[in-house]
């Protein structure tokens, strides 16, 4: 049943608070802290994406939802993430997160897909701006906020950020030492049945868990039918959708270039260089091939002229009218001629006139 336990998927914002209260050894427990909450959670570009914001008198958005999708990279940047120090601002952090990080850019989900926005603040002082309309905005534009407060947090401040019910988004613990125990209430907080891992759906091809519920979803390359459920395959050499030189050949889902009759395909597997169709035994040309971009042609030798099959070749009639200059008789003899006179004449030296 544990296995078969995860998170919906969530497009969650941590906001931590690193102000000058928070000692260094404080806010590295902060981060211990949120390396577990990522181990708990079912992290992915199609599951939940995590973005982290680190606020005092400024803010800054260490990483936003769309830069990782692994946990593994999520830790390693937050090993890395330095406190800034100085005032509470956390009224300008919470505005922050409205206007740069749940954002379509910044890899927030469009609202048609119905996956929830959720902040988690992390706090151990009181805001030193105002905090109470821009948290009434932040839940009136559909994010869902839990306020944790350390040791010395005004807890009125975290009434007035957290979402209905209260009891539900408002945590506490005494020291930043404790604050890791939070870790397995947020696991319940956030654990939803998985239809996807119990085996119990009707996907096709995938799979995304959604609460209690779940959506199908395909492979790369397929399509969901309106039956939400099954997939088809895309026809990935639609006009635009590849990047093949000549011929696009779908393929299960996928897609191969292939080359014109003539071509071969190139190394980077998608682009044609014609072939040399005159190279020996590529073509059947009886005495001379005429190589023409990617095909060619056949050709004959001088005193020689292409048949009606238009390979092979026939001596030429050289003593055609008009093919030779004798005055009176023209003799063949194979691929060339000679002159001669009717009777009575007799041969110039120019061996072509008689007189």
């Amino acid at each position: 049943a544990d296995t078969a336990c995860k998170n919906r998927p969530l497009d969650l914002v941590f906001i931590v608070d690193s102000s000058r209260s928070v000692r260094p050894e404080e806010f590295e427990k902060v981060k211990i802290f949120l390396s577990e909450m990522i181990d708990t959670l079912d992290v992915g570009e199609r599951t939940t994406r995590v973005a982290v914001m680190n606020y005092a008198s400024t803010v800054k958005v260490e990483f936003p939802l769309r830069t990782y999708f692994d946990k593994a990279s999520m830790k390693e940047a937050v090993a890395g993430i330095e406190p800034l120090s100085a005032g509470t601002m956390t009224g300008l952090a919470i505005q922050t997160a409205m206007d740069e990080v749940f954002t379509e850019e910044m890899g927030t989900r469009p609202a048609a897909s119905k996956i929830p926005k959720v902040v988690i603040v992390v706090t151990d002082g009181r805001p030193q701006d105002q905090v109470q309309d821009v948290a009434a905005s932040a839940r009136t534009a559909g994010i869902e906020i839990y306020a944790v407060g350390v040791d010395r947090a005004d807890m009125e401040s975290l009434r007035i950020m957290a979402s209905e019910p209260l009891d539900e988004h408002i945590f506490y613990v005494e020291t930043y030492g404790v604050i890791e125990k939070l870790t397995s209430r947020f696991r319940e907080t956030f654990c939803a049945v998985n239809v996807c891992a119990l085996g119990t759906h009707d996907c096709q091809q995938v799979c995304v868990s959604n609460g209690a519920s779940h959506l199908c979803d395909c492979y790369e390359g397929y399509i969901l039918n309106p039956d939400k459920r099954t997939c088809s395959a895309v026809d990935l050499c639609a006009p635009g959708r590849h990047e093949c030189d000549q011929i696009c050949v779908n393929n299960n889902g996928s897609h191969v270039c292939d080359c014109y009759e003539g071509y071969t395909l190139n190394s980077d597997m998608k682009t044609c260089s014609a072939i040399d169709m005159c190279a020996p035994g590529r073509h059947d040309c009886a005495q001379v091939c005429l190589s023409n971009d990617g095909s060619y042609s056949c050709g004959c030798y001088e005193g020689y002229t292409l048949n009606p099959d238009k390979k092979t070749c026939s001596a030429a009639d050289v003593c055609a009218p008009g093919r030779h200059d004798c005055e009176q008789v023209c003799v063949r003899d194979g691929l060339f001629y000679t002159c001669d006179c009717h009777q009575g004449f007799t041969l110039n030296p120019d061996r072509k006139t008689c007189s």
